[in-house]
């Protein structure tokens, strides 16, 4: 059996600079991770050094047939001291969206993926009643090289911005299973004061981003909330406050971005743990490929007419042939979704590398591996796997095996 995805559907990778880059010394997260007593395993570092190697980067997903490249710009490095902005940052990033364009690559750029200058943090973070004109600030400076550009995300994944921030305020802790896990729709409801500014900071982006003509819209991490029977009343409250209130934030947005991994369960107390036996993901998470579908139909149900695109799914496994089984079903169940009248544009695969997982280096999400000390790329498999299925449109129904034996 074969599956036809439309004509024109973005197929691509996706990264984060902190992730990725190296050496994001101006950043909050990075005065965070080097803190003496640290809670971070590991450090950032030097990443991937995707920050001098981002061509050897954009050269493997063109060579892999891909059409698409989703990549952040640092705030950090754009304004690494207040008012104070780096035009040699800025060309930087403007060689970036160049080079995705001179190789057929579809360039999809994130504004602010989860790190923030340290100068913003100290002086109240998102909290502070200057907050948002500081970020419409920093966009304006970013606005001259964004030229060329038909994907803009503003803010990624908000409501996990927020309820990281709820934890960090509250000394609150998500639902913890004994692998460690902390999805993110098991944590504690965010702190709507954040909540609030990022929706203020994502329209004020917005207004910025429409008055040059582009298009722009945030992603968000959805949770596949799954209510146990007779738990449908305590599903809906339980997702209000992590979910729909950022989606419904998008509803006059030019697109809305889709981030699914795997499902919470919702009973009378809330979240419940992953089900004893279950398979389960390096991050510990639930292994469930239908999230995917699950989370693109209850978008386009909240946000009709708002077109998707899928701008994370992945999984953290060191089997690659189990992120082909995985990616295999999350592609059948966005099938379903798209052959059922939902628009949507495009499939980013989290991640192009293994990369910085927020504090350790272990859970590996990537098409391609990297050398921690040579920087060495490795393209797995899955990735031309995942290429092949990009130059045809189609995904078949071949066993996984076979399918990722040599030619």
């Amino acid at each position: 059996m074969e599956l036809s995805f439309p004509e024109g559907f973005l197929w691509g990778a996706a990264g984060s600079a902190h992730q990725i880059e190296g050496n994001n010394v101006a950043s909050d997260l990075w005065a965070m991770e080097n803190r003496p007593g640290s809670v971070m395993p590991e450090r950032s570092g030097d990443a991937c050094d995707s920050y001098h190697r981002w061509g050897e980067d954009l050269d493997i997903v063109r060579g892999l047939g891909l059409t698409a490249y989703r990549f952040s710009i640092e705030w950090a490095r754009v304004e690494p001291a207040e008012g104070q902005v780096s035009l040699a940052a800025l060309a930087h990033y403007r060689r970036m969206i160049e080079g995705c364009l001179e190789r057929g690559l579809t360039p999809v750029v994130t504004l602010h993926h989860f790190t923030s200058p340290l100068w913003f943090q100290l002086a109240g973070g998102w909290s502070s009643a200057e907050a948002v004109a500081r970020f419409r600030r920093y966009v304006r400076a970013v606005l001259p090289i964004l030229d060329g550009v038909e994907w803009v995300c503003t803010v990624n994944e908000p409501n996990m911005l927020a309820m990281v921030a709820a934890i960090m305020k509250r000394g609150e802790r998500g639902e913890h299973g004994e692998h460690g896990e902390s999805v993110a729709g098991a944590l504690p409801p965010p702190d709507q004061e954040m909540a609030d500014a990022l929706a203020a900071a994502h329209r004020a982006a917005r207004e910025e981003l429409g008055a040059a003509g582009l298009r722009s819209g945030w992603t968000v991490a959805n949770q596949n909330f799954e209510a146990d029977p007779g738990a449908e009343a305590e599903r809906d409250a339980w997702a209000w406050p992590r979910e729909d209130q950022f989606l419904d934030v998008a509803a006059a947005d030019d697109f809305i971005g889709v981030q699914a991994y795997t499902r919470v369960r919702i009973g009378r107390r809330g979240a419940l743990p992953v089900p004893d036996g279950a398979r389960r993901t390096l991050m510990g998470w639930e292994f469930y490929p239908a999230a995917l579908g699950d989370a693109v139909r209850y978008t386009a149900a909240r946000l009709p007419g708002v077109p998707i695109l899928v701008t994370e799914n992945g999984i953290a496994t060191a089997d690659d042939a189990e992120r082909v089984e995985y990616t295999r079903g999350a592609l059948a169940g966005l099938h379903g979704a798209i052959a059922d009248g939902i628009d949507v544009r495009g499939y980013l695969h989290w991640s192009l590398l293994d990369n910085y997982e927020w504090g350790s280096y272990r859970p590996t999400f990537g098409l391609v591996a990297v050398d921690r000390e040579t920087f060495a790329r490795t393209v797995k498999p899955s990735a031309r796997w995942l290429g092949a299925i990009a130059r045809t449109g189609v995904l078949s129904a071949g066993a996984v095996h076979e399918e990722l034996s040599p030619a």
